[in-house]
C-alpha cells in the first residue's frame, strides 16, 4: 500500500535539479504525482536528459534555464510556472557551488561566486515564490544546507559562511512566515556521493569515512527522502528545523 504523502498534483520547484541531489529530489516528487519545475543555470545536455527521462506515466517534469543568481531571472521563472501550474506550492532551494581553498588563497571571485549563489540565489527564487504561498495561505520551503554550516572544514571559509547564512536564513523566514502558514526547513548532507564531492572523496576517502559513524558516504537518494519528509504532510507540524543527513559526521 503506498502512503500518501499528501504531494500529488503539487507544483513544485526544485533548483539546480539537473544532476546529484537536485535530480533525485526531482525524480522523488515526480514519483509521488506532484509537477516539478526544476531550474539549471548551463547543462542543458543534462536538464534535457531528465525531462526524456520523466516520460514515466503519470511523470510531469518540466526544465527551465535560469540563474540564480539574477532575480529578474528567478522572477521569470517563478512567474511562468505559477502560470501554467496556477500555485507554487512546495520550493526546495538545492542550488549550490563550491570553490574551496584556504582563506589566504581565494580569490575574489571564489567569494562572490559561493555567496552569491548559496545566499544570493536563496534569496532570489524564495522572494519570488513567497507571494504566491502568501496568497495562498500555504506552502513549504526546504533549503538544502550543509553539515559544513554548523561545523568548521579547512579550505571552506567561503562555502561554510554561505551554508551557516542559510541556517540563519531558515530559522528568521520561518518565524516571519508561520502565520501565513507556510513551514520553512532545511536538510544540511554530509559528504555525499555527488560530483560537488568527488574530489575530497578521491584524496581522503577513507579518512573522511574514519569520521562518519556509519562509515559511508550518503547517497542523493538519502538527502532526496528527508526533504520529501518536509515537503510531505507528515513534517506539517514542523518549521525553524535543520535536518541533517550526515550519517553522524565530525560526532566522534
Amino acid at each position: 500500500m503506498r502512503t500518501d504523502s499528501g504531494l500529488a498534483d503539487k507544483a513544485v520547484i526544485v533548483t539546480g535539479g539537473s544532476r546529484g541531489i537536485g535530480r533525485a529530489i526531482v525524480e522523488l516528487f515526480c514519483a509521488e504525482g506532484a509537477d516539478v519545475t526544476f531550474l539549471f543555470r548551463e547543462n542543458s545536455a543534462a536538464a534535457a536528459e531528465l525531462v526524456a527521462a520523466g516520460h514515466s506515466p503519470g511523470w510531469r517534469v518540466t526544465a527551465a534555464q535560469a540563474d540564480i543568481r539574477d532575480a529578474g531571472e528567478c522572477a521569470l521563472a517563478v512567474e511562468r510556472v505559477a502560470e501554467r501550474c496556477g500555485r507554487i506550492d512546495v520550493l526546495v532551494n538545492n542550488a549550490g557551488v563550491i570553490r574551496d581553498n584556504i582563506l589566504g588563497l581565494l580569490e575574489d571571485d571564489d567569494v562572490r561566486t559561493v555567496l552569491d549563489t548559496n545566499v544570493g540565489g536563496v534569496f532570489n527564487v524564495t522572494r519570488a515564490v513567497l507571494p504566491h504561498m502568501i496568497a495562498r495561505r500555504a506552502g513549504k520551503i526546504i533549503n538544502v544546507s550543509s553539515v559544513a554550516g554548523e561545523k568548521g572544514g579547512r579550505g571552506q571559509t567561503n562555502y561554510a559562511a554561505s551554508k551557516g547564512a542559510i541556517n540563519a536564513f531558515t530559522r528568521a523566514l520561518a518565524v516571519e512566515v508561520a502565520p501565513r502558514r507556510i513551514t520553512v526547513n532545511a536538510v544540511a548532507p554530509g559528504v555525499i556521493e555527488t560530483d560537488m564531492s568527488l574530489e575530497v572523496r578521491q584524496r581522503a576517502a577513507e579518512e573522511v569515512k574514519s569520521r562518519i559513524l556509519l562509515r559511508r558516504f550518503g547517497s542523493p537518494t538519502d538527502v532526496a527522502y528527508a526533504v520529501w519528509f518536509l515537503a510531505s504532510r507528515y513534517a506539517d507540524y514542523i518549521t525553524g528545523e535543520v535536518l541533517h543527513v550526515d550519517g553522524g559526521f565530525k560526532m566522534e
